[in-house]
């Protein structure tokens, strides 16, 4: 058994100091975000919320109603290119969503089909 003697923090250790703030309702905060990716030209704007890639959170559904709000889902490695194609608004949400692979061949192969197949962003 190996004894790890350096300090460790927990929750309970970190604390949240407000900010002073102008603003006079928390209604008049804007979440909306532009994020410039250091190495590619691609941006992204949106609030930086992201749903998990669990099993009926990452769901092409859940994709949509987010995508109203400017969010992002990670998609479950489940989601195949047949299943997102069935899906009539996957152009307007593509920009939204995060695909999620698993470690086997055949993820690999799934994620290549699926990027070349919507490589319209």
């Amino acid at each position: 058994m190996r004894i790890e003697e350096e300090l460790k923090l927990d929750y309970s250790d970190v604390l949240f100091r407000p900010k002073r703030s102008t603003l006079k309702s928390r209604k008049d905060v804007n979440l909306l975000r532009t994020y410039r990716f250091k190495y590619s030209k691609n941006e992204w704007s949106g609030i930086p919320i992201m749903a998990a890639n669990m099993d009926g959170v990452g769901e092409l559904s859940v994709a949509e109603k987010l995508n109203e709000y400017g969010m992002i889902t990670s998609l479950t490695k489940q989601h195949d290119i047949k299943k997102i194609k069935q899906n009539k608004n996957i152009k307007k949400i593509f920009s939204n969503i995060a695909l999620s692979v698993g470690i086997k061949k055949e993820d690999f192969l799934n994620l290549d089909k699926v990027l070349k197949e919507f490589s319209f962003f």
